[in-house]
């Protein structure tokens, strides 16, 4: 039986400390199986769903190789979106947290130039960003990776899906040839297997099943004709009203036209998709996170980097050609020892779709009739968050501490009414219960946060 403590592992005593603090009791299997050849030198190729720690076992060997005294980019990390950029460096951050002068660098699209540059000029040891960002300033001379030691391509195959194909070629070009390359992916198509082929040497492949505990995650599939999908999504959102649901489409007009219709049907939903500003994406995510909106409706290409730790129900508004990703979509429930729902709608067409799905799984769905679910409510369930906006974030010197304090000071109210606060670089969001809303609105209007009055306002 392979180890699982942390302590198996060639790690100084000071990390593995931290590594308690924060909560990691044991490996994960990901971790287990990919740690050890990480650590001892080896190209990886792993495969593993979203929720499994592939972060940290990426993330515990870029940090245990990594020589502070040697200020230059030693680890370089490449993720499809920025919301999965963004969470991938502060859990490196957290890991980081048991070495002293140890800085990771965020760097993507969406946002100004300027202060990227700024924070370049100051140095770097571990980079993580967007490809079109790093290649940008690859080309502006403004990153320098020629003393890389490990490149990391996480979610590499919504990369190749996503186009970035030739700016990873171009990426990679710029590294060291002796540098060490992990490839971590959800599925393991052949254009994976291709890109390995060009980057890698010799690597040890790790693959952790994607199957799901069996009773974790309740899973049906509704038979419905072709154009009566949104009906069947509404009814149901109303049967099983549950807290916080990712409704998964395939393509970005098919997501948005979801979204719009639950909206006018009195349901707090919102569309994530390509065509979004960065701006809107972030908003869009803090908002559905802190449970100020009870559904989200994404693609797959969207979703990534989304890791919703209590997710209530998975619902694929249209089955996936892919049966692995179809796996790494329902696997978003059920995480935590928590029962999740998947409920997948299936069209006559879709049935060669819905038995390569169960021939992956090993087991048949079991299908269920629209007619046995009770009638939408009238009133949809209404979220029990709402989100403040306020125009100011960490550009202006805010801080989550700032806000709360502005919330629960004298006369203000109970901490236990603030939910998740989101501090951006020139904005911030903070989650309030619906009762307490309008009383948090005034409070934030009419008190100074960092010794200034921001603009607030309120989401609904």
């Amino acid at each position: 039986m392979m180890p699982t403590a942390f302590a198996s592992l060639p790690l100084p005593p000071s990390m593995l400390r931290n590594i308690a603090a924060l909560g990691y009791s044991e490996m994960t299997p990901i971790q287990a199986h990919s740690l050890p050849p990480i650590l001892a030198g080896s190209d990886v190729i792993a495969q593993a769903k979203t929720g499994s720690g592939k972060t940290a076992a990426f993330g515990i060997g870029l940090l245990a190789k990594l020589v502070a005294a040697r200020f230059c980019v030693q680890g370089l990390v490449l993720c499809p979106t920025r919301e999965l950029a963004d969470q991938v460096g502060k859990e490196l951050r957290r890991l980081a947290r048991f070495a002293d002068n140890i800085k990771i660098l965020t760097l993507c699209g969406g946002v100004p130039f300027g202060p990227q540059l700024g924070s370049l000029e100051h140095g770097a040891h571990i980079v993580v960003g967007t490809p079109g960002r790093i290649l940008d300033h690859l080309r502006r001379g403004s990153l320098e990776l020629k003393a890389l030691r490990t490149l990391v391509l996480d979610e590499a195959d919504r990369m190749l899906d996503m186009g970035f194909a030739e700016d990873l070629a171009s990426i990679v070009a710029a590294t060291p040839k002796n540098r060490q390359t992990l490839l971590f992916s959800a599925t393991y198509p052949e254009t994976i297997a291709a890109m390995s082929a060009t980057v890698q040497r010799e690597p040890v492949m790790v693959k952790v099943e994607a199957i799901h505990e069996s009773g974790q995650i309740e899973q049906l599939f509704f038979m419905v004709e072709s154009g009566k999908r949104m009906a069947a999504v509404a009814r149901i959102l109303g049967h099983y009203r549950p807290e916080s649901t990712l409704v998964f489409c395939n393509t970005k007009l098919e997501c948005q036209e979801v979204a719009d219709a639950l909206s006018e049907r009195g349901f707090s939903a919102l569309a994530m998709h390509g065509d979004l500003e960065q701006r809107e994406r972030d908003q869009v995510l803090a908002r559905f996170a802190n449970k100020s909106a009870s559904i989200l409706v994404a693609t797959d290409v969207a979703a990534r980097g989304i890791d919703i730790k209590e997710l209530t129900a998975v619902i694929n508004y249209e089955l996936t050609r892919d049966p692995e990703v179809h796996i790494h979509r329902i696997g978003r429930t059920g995480r935590a020892g928590e029962q999740g729902l998947a409920l997948s709608l299936v069209t006559a067409a879709e049935s060669r779709r819905a038995a390569a799905i169960e021939e992956v799984l090993g087991e048949a769905v079991p299908r269920a009739e629209l007619d046995t679910l009770a009638m939408p409510s009238a009133t949809p369930f209404e979220a029990p968050m709402v989100t403040l906006c306020i125009d100011g974030g960490r550009k202006n010197k805010v801080r989550p501490g700032d806000i709360l304090g502005a919330l629960t000071g004298e006369a203000g109210i109970a901490a236990s009414e603030v939910g998740k606060i989101n501090v951006f670089d020139f904005h911030s969001y903070v989650a309030i219960r619906r009762a307490s809303a309008r009383h948090a609105l005034a409070r934030l209007s009419a008190n100074k946060i960092k010794g200034r009055f921001f603009k607030i306002r309120q989401f609904s």
